[in-house]
């Protein structure tokens, strides 16, 4: 699969040691359990420990389902309870992390899309010693509210990822669909693709419903006959965009971030140009067992830095590979 290298893209090796140890809700797409997948190998004979992970998700975007299995594997080889909670507003957010404290959980991995709402409920839980783990979204603030490191993606170098791609494929006119207004990583995507194609306007749907999704997106279809590439920044919204350039009768491509099984088809039958992965099964495993090692022995990985699981880009060239790994639901 094609990579990018980038600053700090060397941190992305700081994974490899996690594996070798095993081989934008409520809660995602399906119900939390509490994380005893079975991860293949040996449990670890470490003490058995409590860990939080709390993100930002929307209800039934199976994205989180894929965090969550990276989250569980780590968890079951590491002898780790797990507790996945998750809303995608941002009050009760913090109110997940004040509950985690009180539990008195040994270690929060925690998704950062609105960290100005979420830093008191987390200098609480640094006042108390629990270690913290930030993961997905808010790489750039990660540090200053309490935690070690980050695993995710560079959101304003995945967009330029791709507002380079598109130039350099003669796309001027892009709309970069946004369907949370204020998700600090979905703003900083839609500002990298911007910086290198001035051309490219935003605009802001309402995620939550995909409806109103397909109708905004295809009114502004209708209305901008020189939009030349749609870019969706999920794989559920890009599917939806799908159906917007058909019904607004638009020659505008469809590109994307993000991925999953349908997208993954949607790219290798040629219906999508391509999609930036950041990988969130790792951003799972690698949160929960960035903990267990902080807990095992004192360990920080990333050495105060972000590790970086990401822009991968997905094509035509490699996505029939690529599917077959999310069909397990791992990509």
């Amino acid at each position: 699969m094609t990579k990018f290298s980038w600053r700090k893209a060397t941190l992305v090796a700081a994974v490899v040691p996690m594996l070798a140890l095993s081989a934008c809700s409520s809660t995602g797409g399906k119900p939390a359990d509490s994380g005893n997948a079975a991860g293949g190998g040996q449990v670890a004979s470490t003490p058995r420990i409590k860990v939080a992970l709390i993100t930002h998700a929307p209800a039934g975007d199976t994205f989180w389902d894929t965090v969550r299995k990276g989250a569980e594997e780590a968890a079951a080889k590491d002898n780790v309870e797990l507790l996945y909670t998750g809303d995608p507003e941002a009050g009760r957010q913090a109110q997940l992390i004040q509950q985690a404290i009180d539990q008195k959980v040994d270690g929060i991995a925690v998704t950062l899309a609105t960290p100005d709402a979420l830093k008191d409920s987390l200098k609480k839980a640094a006042d108390a010693g629990i270690p913290i783990v930030s993961l997905n979204a808010g790489e750039g603030v990660s540090q200053a509210l309490g935690a070690f490191t980050h695993f995710g993606s560079n959101e304003q170098l995945a967009g330029q990822a791709v507002g380079t791609r598109l130039a350099a494929e003669g796309y001027k006119h892009p709309v970069c669909v946004i369907q949370a207004q204020g998700h600090v990583g979905l703003e900083a995507r839609c500002a990298g693709v911007k910086a290198k194609v001035p051309g490219t306007e935003i605009l802001y749907v309402n995620g939550a419903d995909m409806t109103s999704v397909e109708s905004t997106a295809t009114a502004k279809l209708q209305a901008s006959k020189d939009a030349d590439v749609i870019i969706g920044l999920g794989a559920p919204i890009t599917l939806t965009l799908l159906k917007s350039v058909a019904t607004a009768g638009s020659s505008a491509k469809v590109a994307s971030f993000d991925l999953n099984k349908e997208l993954a088809q949607k790219i290798d039958d040629g219906s999508v140009l391509f999609t930036v992965d950041q990988q969130p099964w790792l951003q799972g495993y690698g949160a929960v067992d960035a903990i267990w090692q902080t807990k095992r022995g004192g360990f920080k990985i990333g050495g105060g830095q972000p590790v970086l699981t990401g822009p991968a880009i997905v094509d035509k060239s490699n996505a029939a590979d690529v599917l077959k790994f999310a069909e397990q639901g791992i990509r």
